[in-house]
């Protein structure tokens, strides 16, 4: 089932600085959406936003057309799920009961488990590559496969529309390339709509169906990938000089930083 989720005219911030100011946004209802920009131009919040965390100081953020706000949590928690950049699980808890929290809101009030919640834990440990760690507890795990464990619960809740904060943190290349193709397998085969905010240029173009571009709480330039980087974007948003050419495999855009201290 696909959804609408949109900003419209959204402020939002931590102190007395707005973060995001005036923003309108509207989520595609299909595919990759890859968020970029530099360190502080918004991006985490904005997504924070997005999943009903950051409460608005103007505007809003509407879910199929009704404030988010004003939804029952366990309704919007059945359709958006959130990874944050850096999550924090209970002491000792173990990889299976991590992820076995993200059926949470598929559940009554009496909180009972049934087949169901067995064979979605199970698939979400076995396409993250959890599934023989999954009674080791989290302490005990490397950056990488605690990054994993999350994204499993975060399968697990099976959300219509996963945001996901940098999810390729603590990631080896592999398992970045490994991780991106996962969600590209959810998008195309169980048509989850995500949205990721990335740090890794290259790969957010080279996955994404729809790129956001970022700068200072504004969106900037919005759109395929091969139409909205260029030169000209990545000076703005980045100050970075680069060329672009087509990547080899993909033919998306891949950047080229240019050295200008050799000439």
């Amino acid at each position: 089932m696909t959804h609408t989720l949109e900003a419209r005219n959204l402020t939002v911030g931590y102190d007395a600085d707005p973060v995001v100011d005036g923003l309108d946004l509207a989520l595609p209802a299909s595919g990759i959406t890859m968020i970029v920009g530099g360190n502080g131009c918004g991006k985490s919040t904005l997504l924070r936003a997005l999943a009903r965390l950051l409460k608005p100081r103007a505007g809003s953020v509407l879910l199929d057309g009704s404030a988010i706000g004003a939804l029952p949590t366990k309704e919007v928690a059945r359709i958006v799920g959130l990874l944050p950049q850096a999550p924090v699980a209970p002491d000792g808890i173990s990889v299976a009961d991590l992820v076995d929290r993200g059926r949470t809101p598929h559940r009554g009030w009496l909180g009972g488990r049934d087949r169901r919640d067995d064979e979605v834990v199970a698939d979400a440990l076995h396409v993250t590559g959890m599934a023989e760690l999954a009674e080791r507890t989290i302490d005990e795990l490397s950056g990488g496969q605690r990054q994993r464990a999350w994204i499993a619960m975060a399968l697990a809740q099976e959300p219509d529309v996963l945001l996901l904060d940098e999810p390729t943190t603590y990631l080896d290349l592999a398992h970045q390339v490994e991780l991106l193709q996962l969600l590209v397998r959810l998008s195309r085969e169980r048509g989850t709509q995500v949205v990721v905010v990335m740090h890794e240029l290259n790969l957010a173009t080279r996955y994404a169906d729809h790129l956001i571009a970022m700068r200072e709480g504004r969106v900037v330039a919005e759109g395929p990938p091969g139409d909205v980087v260029t030169v000209e974007l990545l000076r703005e948003v980045f100050e970075l000089e680069a060329v672009v050419v087509p990547d080899p495999i993909a033919g998306t855009p891949m950047i080229v930083p240019v050295d200008v201290h050799r000439g």
